[in-house]
């Protein structure tokens, strides 16, 4: 896809002859002859990278960047004045309102298109590195840990925690191929990956053949654990229609909710995970469940009894845990 770039430049001259370098180069280009409309212009077009004159009518290009960084839109969209001013004291005020660069008019085509094309290719690696940070850690969690270093924990009295389990694909393996497997698996995660985030539950990890998610967490929502159980019930349909071509395979699902403790410890390969009795007890749960059902501990039913159909399971060993009434969650109510 080509990049955008913005030019607030109010010379005829000017804009006119770096409209033509840059097209030429296949950049896509939008105008603006003033400071106010090219914030006006931001807020219809989302360039790729900006670049700023410093003398225009109305606001300068100084205030111009100051507010474009000052918003939470835009602050990201790398900025390169372009200007006559060279003073020491222009150059590094223009850096201080947050520009990534400073060219002198009358600017060398070669120096410009090369300094366009680093900032483009630097900026096109920080949001590669900024989305594959946010596919392993929560937005809020990464943003924590780019300002503060060593451990995040944060205790949550009220989070609700599910595992997952593929019954039967440990058999199954023996039987297919490694590639044929793992893209089974990939169907199956991929599946479950996109429910999560349609109902904006934490997908925390996957361990071989089982999936974890965990609800009110690292942003709290008094909704959790009806969403959680709305999402268990998804992913058994889901499971099916995926799997239904091999047909040895079923889903166990366990969920409970409690209190958790959440963060990332580490400083290799971290990731966002959950600790405590609550997650013991939904994998205890999982593990002690039947293939094809959403087995739940006692306090899930007490809490979502009113709005979801159950099926009493009775008194359950659970291992590690001890004896525990537990119930199957069989639909929402009508």
């Amino acid at each position: 896809m080509e990049s955008r770039i913005l030019l607030i430049e109010d010379e005829p001259a000017n804009i006119a002859a770096l409209s033509s370098i840059l097209r030429e180069k296949g950049y896509q280009t939008s105008i603006a002859t003033s400071g106010e409309q090219g914030l006006q212009l931001l807020t219809r077009v989302r360039p790729d990278l900006i670049l700023l004159d410093i003398m225009m009518p109305g606001i300068d290009g100084y205030e111009t960047c100051r507010r474009i960084k000052a918003s939470t839109e835009w602050r990201d969209i790398p900025v390169i004045f372009l200007t006559g001013r060279t003073e020491t004291a222009d150059i590094v005020r223009g850096f201080e309102m947050g520009a990534v660069d400073y060219v002198a008019k009358p600017f060398h085509t070669h120096e410009l298109l090369a300094r366009v094309h680093t900032h483009l290719a630097l900026d096109h690696l920080h949001r590669e590195n900024e989305r594959l940070l946010l596919n392993v850690l929560p937005a809020s969690i990464a943003d924590q840990l780019k300002k503060h270093k060593g451990i995040i924990a944060q205790r949550y009295d009220d989070a609700s925690v599910l595992f997952a389990d593929l019954a039967g694909f440990t058999a199954m393996s023996a039987r297919m191929g490694p590639s044929e497997l793992l893209q089974l698996l990939n169907a199956v995660f991929s599946g479950f990956d996109e429910l999560v985030g349609k109902y904006g539950l934490e997908k925390i990890k996957t361990i071989g053949d089982a999936y974890m998610i965990a609800g009110g967490l690292p942003d709290p929502r008094s909704d959790h654990l009806e969403v959680m159980a709305r999402l268990a019930l998804e992913m058994n349909d889901n499971f099916q229609q995926t799997t239904s071509p091999f047909g040895t395979l079923s889903l166990r699902i366990g969920l409970h909710t409690g209190s958790v403790i959440a963060g990332v410890i580490g400083v290799r390969k971290f990731i966002y995970d959950v600790w405590g009795d609550t997650v013991n007890t939904a994998s205890r749960l999982e593990s002690h469940g039947v293939s094809g059902r959403v087995h739940v501990s006692d306090a899930v039913h007490q809490r979502l009894q009113s709005r979801f159909e159950f099926e009493p399971r009775g008194v359950v060993d659970l291992r590690g845990r001890g004896p525990m009434q537990t119930y199957f969650l069989t639909g929402a109510r009508s």
